[in-house]
């Protein structure tokens, strides 16, 4: 029995029984494969049965059939074609002999190389040929092959299968491995297509040698087990590829996923035990399986002794129960004398073999359909009503003498159900609707394998249902119901994005995180997005999150470290003026200008109070007045002391004789010195206010993980003349009072203004670098600190030794001790 008989089905007035021509080779095949080609056989002498037992299809019209094996050789199908459309037993081109009895059409070839060629010759002529397996996408030209119809979907559609297969399990690196005839090269162009197109890419395309006999499989299979690629397509005929898989148990090649084609994704050649280990896990597309009512009875109705294909009968019947008929010469050819006879009373029924598995038929249901399509357009021609036929002048075809191109008509045409409901008819390129049960090779219990259906492709099925799948029933070739994973490059997590690598397939890639301040919410994804202004990624970098925002709070202990500094050190120049109030008739107290230093305390402990403005959310009010009540209060302070410094030297300047300065020891003098020094200052900070005032921003360059709430100073020329000014006074109180530092003077605090104003500048002179290397919250909080360094300097150096000598050393405050002290230094 050879693989894709082909089968001629024509229509006899009479029934009477009709000689098959026999052109056997089973040695070729399996005993497997033998018998499900005459199953095939079977099924073709039941469909006809059937449709001649069925009065409603065609009434008083008896089918019959010749059929001739093929051999799956070229040779044989188109010289079995050739006589039957000659109608001798030899066969003469474009020359026909008819006995009367019109012949209908082909059933035929298996192969699809092969029916190119018959369809080829057939179509010249009008005649039908329906093919049950040959899908190759070329017969899906009509305008080439106008006769040829098929009951197997296109391997269009079978590509496209394969490609949404291998999407929805993400395996997006896989090597490709084809026949290299027309079938194999066809399917595999289509299929690398959908495969660019869905965003996946080949890791190799290796192409099996049909001319070789070992077919190129060592080759094939080095680059099989040597590629990264977990997932390889084999497509190609269960023949090609049966020294592949042969190869891949010699080389061992384990943890590879074959996806197979229908050509052999369910073939019984392929199911040895031998091949268990590498094709355990395939996964593929199949033919629609059905179900025939009856077949299986019939099936073990055939013994040897019946008339019709008795010869392929003997040889089935010798395979399947492993014995031999007695003859000169057994029918399989068997060298073996040790089997036992064939008596041909053994019972079908006791075996369970491929024969009789009518649980899941494919091909068997293909064939089936394709003589059931005969007899429906030979229905429907023999319904045509006089004078409503399709053909000129409205005339309808003799159904007992009718030319192929009318009957090619009513195929084109032919609509009808199935018994399991299924509907069949040919699109205008011959093809049926495209459906495919995806099988996936599991071991039975007893070891065997099977094929489980595990979902379906149905293109005419609703747009959601096209592609179901049932993945928890898979079971792979580790055994594990876990996808495995096939991919040049691993998934890039949220946060990345894919950078391609050079000179390689877009598969291949790195992954690359996003940049500052950008995010990717997706996997696998090829660009980052940039967050809002007023938002940052977060640590992952696959969302954005609300900025932080900063400013120098009350509530962090900072804040509150500095708010606490301020406060209490407010309470010290008070308290010291207390003590100057109550001393106020002290030498101590008034040799140091009583007025004067009370007003610095007062100032002194707004200076420290200014910088509570520093602390806190930052308004726009007091963005706009901090600086400037900063720089009038510290103002005010370095006033005092400068003209307390300049009053000093005054003072001693006018104890010389002959001297007019004692008009500019008055207390005029020193209010018009500080009047003087607040207006200029005053001034400046007037001008900055109406022409560039500070202002309350949200600052998100210096740190761009932040929103820093900041007072801009709106001129940054005006906020360093102000500090500038402060200097300058502090530097003259500075110069004038280091001058002064010797005059005799029983409680000359020139000297104590001389390290005052000597901290109180190096506080400042440090500020500058500190405060441009600081940034948000800590640029205030240096300032802060200035602030209140600064103002403990001048306290600390100026009143302390005051106070301690009021407080602990009386006697140094006292007249006798001042009288005393002065006779000393003269």
């Amino acid at each position: 029995m050879g693989k894709g008989g082909t089968y001629s089905i024509y229509q006899l007035i009479q029934y009477m029984p009709i000689p098959i021509s026999i052109h056997i080779r089973s040695m070729f095949f399996s005993p497997n494969q033998a018998m499900i080609c005459f199953a095939l056989f079977q099924a073709v002498r039941f469909a006809v049965d059937e449709i001649n037992k069925n009065a409603e299809i065609l009434p008083n019209i008896t089918l019959g059939f010749r059929a001739y094996d093929s051999c799956a050789l070229l040779q044989y199908d188109l010289e079995g074609a050739l006589q039957i459309f000659t109608g001798l037993d030899r066969h003469i081109p474009n020359y026909r002999c008819s006995s009367g009895v019109p012949l209908s059409s082909i059933i035929g070839s298996t192969i699809s190389t092969h029916s190119v060629i018959l369809a080829s010759i057939l179509g010249i002529y009008k005649f039908p040929q329906i093919s049950h397996h040959s899908s190759s996408a070329i017969l899906s030209d009509h305008i080439r092959f106008p006769s040829f119809f098929r009951t197997v979907p296109s391997d269009t559609y079978q590509s496209k299968g394969l490609a949404h297969l291998l999407v929805h399990f993400r395996w997006t690196w896989v090597g490709l491995v084809a026949a290299d005839n027309d079938y194999g090269q066809l399917g595999i162009q289509l299929l690398r297509q959908e495969i660019v197109k869905a965003g996946a890419c080949v890791a190799f395309n290796e192409n099996i040698l049909t001319s070789y006999p070992d077919r190129n499989a060592p080759h094939i299979v080095k680059i099989i087990k040597t590629s990264t690629a977990k997932v390889v397509v084999l497509y190609g005929a269960s023949l090609d590829l049966v020294p592949i898989v042969k190869e891949m148990v010699k080389q061992n090649v384990t943890g590879k996923v074959l996806v197979a084609n229908a050509g052999w994704a369910t073939a019984v050649i392929l199911s040895l035990d031998m091949f268990s280990a590498v094709l355990t896990g395939t996964i593929g597309l199949a033919i629609q399986s059905g179900t025939i009512p009856g077949l299986k009875q019939f099936l073990n109705t055939i013994n040897p002794s019946m008339s019709l294909g008795r010869a392929w009968t003997k040889i089935f019947w010798e395979l399947a129960f492993n014995c031999r008929f007695v003859s000169d010469k057994n029918e399989t050819g068997s060298l073996v004398t040790n089997v036992k006879e064939c008596t041909g009373l053994e019972n079908l029924e006791s075996l369970q073999n491929v024969y009789n598995d009518v649980s899941s038929l494919r091909q068997t249901y293909t064939v089936y359909t394709a003589v059931l399509v005969v007899a429906n357009a030979l229905k429907d021609m023999n319904t045509c009503k006089k004078g409503e036929g399709p053909f000129s002048k409205r005339l309808c075809a003799d159904i007992k003498d009718f030319q192929s191109w009318q009957l090619l008509y009513y195929i084109k045409n032919v609509r009808f159900r199935l018994n399991s409901g299924k509907e069949v008819y040919f699109d205008r390129n011959g093809d049926p609707p495209a459906v495919y049960d995806i099988v996936n090779r599991q071991l039975s219990p007893n070891g065997g394998m099977r094929f489980v259906k595990v979902g379906s492709y149905d293109m005419a099925a609703p747009p959601g249902n096209i592609f179901t799948i049932n993945t928890s029933s898979i079971l792979w070739n580790s055994g594990e119901t876990q996808v495995p994973n096939s991919v040049c490059s691993q998934s890039c997590p949220p946060g990345s994005w894919k950078a391609a690598r050079r000179g390689e397939p877009a598969c291949c890639y790195d992954c690359v995180p996003c940049p500052q301040g950008e995010i990717s919410n997706q996997t696998d994804s090829f660009t980052c997005i940039k967050c809002p202004w007023d938002m940052w990624p977060n640590p992952e970098k696959s969302s954005c999150l609300p900025k932080p925002i900063e400013y120098l709070s009350y509530e962090e202990p900072l804040g509150t470290t500095l708010a606490c500094t301020s406060t209490i050190s407010s309470l010290v120049p008070v308290v010291i003026l207390k003590i100057f109030v109550q001393f106020e008739a002290t030498p101590i107290v008034k040799a140091n200008n009583y007025s004067l230093s009370c007003l610095l305390l007062l100032s002194l402990s707004f200076c420290f109070l200014c910088s509570l403005m520093f602390i806190g959310f930052p308004k726009p009010e007091n963005c706009l007045v901090r600086q400037a009540a900063f720089g009038m209060v510290f103002s005010l302070c370095i006033s005092c002391i400068l003209a307390k410094t300049i009053m000093v030297v005054f003072a001693f300047m006018a104890t010389k004789p002959g001297t007019n300065l004692k008009k500019w020891t008055r207390p005029w003098v020193s209010y018009m010195i500080i009047s003087i020094c607040l207006l200029l200052q005053f001034i400046l900070c007037i001008t900055w206010l109406s022409l560039e005032p500070p202002f309350l921003e949200q600052n998100i360059e210096t740190q761009p993980r932040l929103i820093i709430l900041q007072c801009n100073e709106g001129s940054p020329t005006a906020f360093w003349c102000m500090l500038t000014y402060l200097g300058l006074l502090a530097t003259i109180s500075f110069i004038v009072a280091f001058l002064a530092r010797r005059l005799p003077d029983s409680f000359n605090e020139a000297k104590y203004i001389t390290f005052s104003m000597l901290a109180f500048l190096s506080v400042w002179v440090s500020y500058i670098p500190a405060s441009l290397s600081s940034q948000g919250k800590y640029t205030v909080a240096m300032e802060v600190f200035a602030i209140l360094a600064s103002s403990w300097a001048i306290v600390f150096c100026m009143f302390i030794p005051k106070c301690f000598i009021i407080l602990f050393r009386p006697s140094m405050n006292s007249r006798e001790y001042v009288m005393k002290k002065g006779q000393n230094m003269k």
